[in-house]
């Protein structure tokens, strides 16, 4: 029970500062609008920063599924636990997505581009080809699982490891997150996509559930491969 309240709590701090950047950014009105690219690439920096110093302690702060299969995989977590974290790391996706929803209440009206308000809770490709876009998301969760376990094979100061984990996704997200966004997690894509597809948005669109499994299938088979990869060669 410990474990999923804490995966839950770091899921929706991922979640609420995370999509909140991005509402920021693409809303109109906000005083954030038109921030761009490092905008959002740090505000999820940050967002996994605070996360994991909040509920690392706790759970490992995994939040988000594809490095808790990662670790699994490679016997750091038993497999029993597994459900117990993806659980709590959806449940927290979505509360975070509906505080990011109500925090910024007045601007979905005032948005016009259906696009841009989905693209608030999940991720889309610049150029749709879902092999490529699948490739992509297994390199970007490869290098995070894989740079995570390596970031933590180190003796590092106390309390230093959330702050270069939270530098690690920033680094991910300016170096490979064009092309798809960098979901690198499918609680943090699939959670808000279904906050999206349930909230009275206004003139909302479609949930775009077409691409939706590329967010979930490409994390989970990047995040099995930087595990094993690590642990084969490094750990």
């Amino acid at each position: 029970m410990e474990n999923l309240v804490a995966e839950i709590i770091g899921t929706m701090i991922l979640i609420l500062l995370g999509d909140g950047v991005v509402a920021a950014v693409l809303l109109a009105r906000s005083k954030a609008q038109g921030g761009g690219w490092i905008v959002i690439t740090t505000g999820w920096a940050i967002a996994v920063a605070v996360a994991v110093y909040a509920v690392g302690r706790i759970s490992g702060a995994h939040i988000n599924p594809a490095v808790t299969i990662g670790l699994a995989s490679i016997g750091k977590l038993p497999w029993s636990q597994v459900p117990i974290y993806i659980i709590g790391q959806m449940i927290g996706a979505i509360i975070g997505a509906v505080l990011v929803w109500l925090a910024y209440l007045p601007h979905w009206a005032e948005t016009e581009d259906p696009d841009l308000k989905r693209a608030v809770f999940s991720t889309a490709p610049n150029i749709r080809n879902y092999p490529m876009n699948l490739v992509t998301e297994i390199i970007g969760t490869f290098m995070l699982v894989f740079g995570v376990l390596a970031i933590l094979a180190n003796e590092l100061a106390a309390g230093l490891a959330p702050f270069l984990i939270g530098a690690l996704v920033w680094g991910i997200g300016l170096s490979l997150g064009g092309p798809t966004g960098y979901a690198i997690n499918p609680a943090r894509d699939l959670g808000p996509r279904i906050a999206h597809a349930i909230l009275p948005i206004p003139g909302k669109g479609h949930s775009d559930w077409e691409y939706s499994w590329v967010p979930v299938v490409g994390p989970i088979i990047g995040g099995i491969i930087g595990a094993v990869l690590f642990q084969a060669l490094l750990g």
